[in-house]
C-alpha cells in the first residue's frame, strides 16, 4: 500500500507539534512566573530587623530622606547603611537582640540583608528621582507609611496601575518640596498640580520606551 503522508510532511507535524507544545510550556512558566513575581498586596514581609516605619516616621517624625538618601538623586531611593543606624541605636536600645543583625554587620562589613517589599520585574524601568521631582509623593505609591508598624505594599504596581497614572497626573501630583509629607493631598496643593500637570507631556508618559527600556 502507497505511504499516505509523505515523510517530509509527518516531520512537518511532528515538529508543528513540539513548537505548540514548547510555546504552551512557557507560557506556563510565564504564568506561574507573574503569578509570583509580586508580594501579595498588606502582606507583611519578615525582615531581618522588624523596622517600624510607624515609630521612626510617625512618632519619631523621621523625613524618609534620612534612611533612602538617594531617593532625589537615582532611581532605587537606597537602603540606610549600618552606620546610619548605629548612629542612633549604637546607644538607644543598643543591646536589644533584635539589632544582633545590625552589630553583626557592623562585625563583618556585610550589609543588613533587607528584604524589598515593593518589587519591579526586571523588564520595567522606575525612576524614583524623576517622581519626586515631578511632584509624585512617596504616599501615592507606598501608602501612609507613618501608619505602619510593619512595612507592607498598599499597591499592586501592575502595568495597569500605573498607566491610570500616567494617564490623568494631575490628581496625584503636588507640589514637589510636598512629596515626602505624610499626608494626603489637600486643596491648598491645588494651584501647584495645575501648574505642574502643564509641564507632563501626554505622549511621552504613556509611550512604552518610558518603562521598557
Amino acid at each position: 500500500m502507497a505511504q499516505v503522508v509523505g515523510q517530509r510532511a509527518e516531520l512537518a507535524v511532528k515538529l508543528g507539534l513540539l513548537a505548540v507544545l514548547a510555546c504552551t510550556a512557557f507560557a506556563l512558566v510565564l504564568l506561574l512566573w507573574r503569578g509570583q513575581e509580586d508580594t501579595t498586596r498588606n502582606e507583611v514581609v519578615t525582615q531581618p530587623i522588624a523596622f517600624s516605619h510607624k515609630h521612626h516616621v510617625g512618632d519619631v517624625g523621621l523625613d524618609c530622606r534620612f534612611c533612602h538618601a538617594q531617593v532625589e538623586h537615582s532611581a532605587s531611593p537606597g537602603f540606610p547603611s549600618t552606620q546610619v543606624c548605629l548612629g542612633c541605636h549604637s546607644q538607644l536600645f543598643a543591646g536589644q537582640a533584635m539589632f544582633e543583625p545590625l552589630r553583626e554587620s557592623a562585625r563583618t562589613g556585610a550589609p543588613v540583608a533587607w528584604k524589598r517589599v515593593h518589587r519591579l520585574p526586571d523588564f520595567v524601568y522606575f525612576d524614583h528621582s524623576i517622581h519626586a521631582a515631578k511632584g509624585v509623593a512617596c504616599i501615592d505609591c507606598h501608602g501612609r507609611v507613618d501608619q505602619m508598624p510593619l512595612m507592607r505594599r498598599v499597591s499592586s504596581l501592575r502595568m495597569d496601575w500605573c498607566i491610570d497614572c500616567h494617564r490623568n497626573p494631575q490628581p496625584h501630583l503636588r507640589d514637589p518640596s510636598h512629596v515626602f509629607d505624610m499626608r494626603p493631598l489637600g486643596v491648598d496643593d491645588m494651584a501647584s498640580v495645575q501648574m505642574l500637570s502643564r509641564l507632563q507631556s501626554q505622549q511621552r508618559l504613556t509611550d512604552c520606551s518610558t518603562c521598557h527600556r
